[in-house]
């Protein structure tokens, strides 16, 4: 059995979050587009589900819905990433709790367009997520998994602060290149968390601000 496979999501619409760079927000129905596009780009799917592209009758059919899902109190749930100077999606992160009643942990993911990578947003998002769980609530564990192979995705949970826990393989990998060295997982309990010193938002160029902004 797959790590994956040893969650269950149980079925939050919450106020924004704000990083230097970066926007999370609740995902929206309105979503629908841009998640299509993320999901249908096969190099962001290359270490996900079937390694290939996500057709987009399929996205708008289970993964959005999964995304707009309720997941509990605030901050868990999936959140859309905007561009803070650009207003532009880039991609979304989750917090999705694990089989327990309480919850006592919760699994961290996130997906990035392209566009985004190599930047550190991946860092910056579930950085904000983390902090947002240890300081908003009551659970003690934060989790993450990936391929073995995916050696970009294994950076960001470092950075955050998670560190190795297991390596699962199966007798059977499944067919994408790499699944025979496994999944991993990564953890970062409630007593090891530091918090991160803020940073200044820099824009890459000057705009104009909305009011309804934050």
């Amino acid at each position: 059995m797959s790590i994956e496979e040893q969650r269950r999501a149980v079925p939050v619409p919450g106020s924004s979050l704000v990083t230097p760079r970066l926007r999370l927000r609740p995902v929206r129905a309105g979503d629908g587009d841009d998640v299509v596009a993320l999901h249908g780009d096969a190099e962001v799917m290359r270490h996900l589900g079937t390694g290939h592209p996500v057709p987009p009758a399929r996205v708008r059919g289970r993964d959005l819905p999964r995304l707009l899902a309720n997941h509990g109190a605030h901050p868990l749930g999936c959140w859309a990433a905007e561009d803070r100077a650009t207003d532009a999606f880039v991609g979304w992160f989750e917090l999705r709790p694990m089989a327990t009643t309480p919850v006592v942990a919760v699994e961290l993911g996130y997906r990035l367009r392209r566009a985004a990578w190599g930047r550190g947003l991946a860092t910056e998002g579930a950085r904000a997520l983390v902090e947002a769980v240890f300081t908003g609530t009551d659970v003690d564990e934060v989790v993450a998994t990936t391929m073995a192979v995916n050696t970009g995705s294994r950076r960001v949970m470092e950075k955050v602060g998670l560190t190795w826990r297991r390596t699962v393989t199966e007798d059977a990998p499944g067919p994408l290149p790499g699944a025979e060295h496994g999944e991993v997982e990564y953890s970062l309990a409630r007593a090891d968390w530091r918090p991160a010193r803020t940073e200044p938002f820099h824009r890459r160029q000057p705009r104009r601000w909305s009011t309804r902004r934050s």
